[in-house]
């Protein structure tokens, strides 16, 4: 774990969650969240997939993968014209730092 983690339980989670939404979250880290979903729900005092839980806790509309993924694409292809690349953790981290900066903290 890398301290930009230490204290936020949280940021991996939201980054994961972002990964996800672009068809870049790695099945190892796939197959660790769906085991962790009964804990996290136990956490969070609900039933669901780990995603439904992220989306829950933070509140966030059912259409933000779609919009998540429309933005990577976006990305994608002006790094491609500029003959640049873009690596997919990266670009999760710099979503969730942009998108949520004080949610991040605040959670358990």
């Amino acid at each position: 774990m890398t301290s930009r983690y230490v204290g936020k339980p949280f940021l991996r989670l939201l980054e994961c969650y972002v990964l996800d939404a672009i068809g870049k979250l790695e099945a190892d880290q796939a197959e660790v969240l769906r085991r962790m979903e009964p804990k996290l729900g136990e956490t969070y005092g609900m039933k669901g997939t780990w995603q439904q839980i992220v989306s829950v806790q933070m509140v966030l509309p059912e259409s933000l993968p779609g919009k998540i993924r429309a933005l990577w694409e976006g990305q994608l292809e002006m790094a491609t014209t500029r003959g640049s690349v873009i690596a997919p953790n990266e670009f999760a981290a710099a979503f969730v730092d942009q998108n949520f900066p004080d949610a991040v903290a605040a959670m358990p």
